[in-house]
């Protein structure tokens, strides 16, 4: 049974917020349009969902916390902000699986990694909130691992999450420490496959994306390689870029829309999710992580001073090679079949930040602030302009 944790029977005003916007975040999943259905061109097969849950197992899980408007008063809000859980084997499982990280640029968290780096292991679910709420989301997913599994044979109950994020203090009250632990549980709890929602969603929520609102967002692709066919899904948490330095399918989009600039540099951040149901080793995987960043680069990200790129991969592959058993057996993908899944996750990783932009909605934040979205109709005539609007 999953974890349900007690909520005071007076929630926060936050609290109050999350069901509606759950609900309206789900219902809108498959209505929002994204970047292909504007007509940006990408190359690739996506799957089914053109989301990180095509990889067979894989669930996703949102909290998002909207309330309050007007002037910032910390602790009170405005509140724009929440978190997300990506499961590798979804939350019903505690089977590890292989996994591996990279950072691009360090200026950011992700908690867990020098087990992660040590042991080849990721055990249990990969959470991104804001910069502010690590340590209380990384404490909640230790009290759900405990509330749902026994010690392990030699009596122990440990945990070292893996908790990332960036920082929504463009919008949100981050200093206000709004997200608590029943957020990360709900986020752990809703997990599900099939479609993700996009946009201003979970740890998303409260995030900008070159100048416009970013949030979170995700795609896939399907290939053959000589050893089998495989997906590579990508899920992104957005907060970086520079306007003027944004490129769509080649196009210099960002300096045709110079309208309602936030920041004059690339202030921000970016955690990237990669799953893929190829037999990878974790080696394998480092090197699969370190394949996001030509993703961004075709986006025009360079990875400035003040950026988090922190980049994690997991495999699927090899059900039960974490069980403390003695000597296993597995499956390993030569290194000379790796170039098709390479190259899947540079295109996966490009349209997951696109479809960020594309399904997040303008918001006004702390005093009221305002960031826009991308707009839709701009996009579709930048592209026909250049040639480059699919239809």
């Amino acid at each position: 049974m999953p974890f349900r944790p007690k909520i005071s029977e007076k929630p926060r005003r936050a609290t109050l917020a999350l069901a509606f916007t759950f609900i309206a975040a789900s219902l809108s999943a498959a209505q929002k349009p994204r970047a292909r259905d504007l007509g940006v061109p990408f190359d690739g097969t996506p799957g089914p969902y053109n989301a990180i849950t095509d990889v067979k197992g894989v669930e996703v899980g949102h909290t998002t916390l909207i309330s309050g408007s007007g002037k910032l008063v910390v602790g009170k809000g405005p509140i724009r902000t929440g978190v997300t859980a990506v499961l590798p084997r979804g939350k019903d499982s505690l089977d590890p699986v292989f996994g591996a990280w990279f950072t691009l640029n360090g200026n950011g968290e992700m908690t867990g990694t020098t087990w992660l780096e040590d042991s080849g292991f990721l055990e249990g679910p990969v959470m991104i909130t804001n910069t502010h709420s690590v340590g209380v989301v990384r404490d909640a997913v230790i009290a759900w691992r405990i509330k749902k599994a026994p010690p392990d044979s030699e009596g122990y109950d440990w945990s070292l999450p893996v908790v990332a994020e960036t920082a929504d203090d463009d919008l949100n009250d981050m200093n206000g420490f709004h997200v608590k632990p029943e957020d990360a549980w709900h986020a752990l709890d809703s997990a599900h496959s099939g479609a993700v929602e996009e946009g201003s969603v979970g740890g998303g929520t409260g995030m900008v994306c070159n100048e416009f609102k970013g949030g979170i967002g995700t795609s896939s692709r399907v290939l053959s390689a000589k050893a089998g066919s495989y997906t590579v899904g990508v899920l992104v948490q957005c907060n970086y870029g520079w306007r003027n330095q944004l490129r769509i399918a080649g196009v210099p989009v960002g300096r045709e829309i110079p309208d309602h600039p936030v920041k004059d540099d690339d202030i921000g951040s970016i955690i990237i999710v990669i799953a893929t149901d190829a037999p990878l080793i974790p080696t394998q995987l480092k090197r699969l992580a370190r394949h996001a960043s030509l993703g961004l680069g075709r986006l025009g990200s360079f990875a400035s001073d003040g950026s988090g790129d922190i980049f994690i991969a997991f495999s699927t592959a090899n059900p039960g090679i974490g069980a403390n058993n003695g000597v296993h057996d597995m499956k390993m993908l030569s290194n000379l079949n790796l170039n098709p899944i390479f190259l899947a996750t540079v295109q996966a990783t490009e349209e997951a930040v696109v479809n960020a932009m594309v399904a997040a909605e303008t918001m006004t934040g702390i005093n009221d602030h305002t960031v826009i979205r991308l707009p839709h109709d701009r996009l579709r005539e930048i592209l026909k302009k250049y040639n480059r609007l699919e239809k």
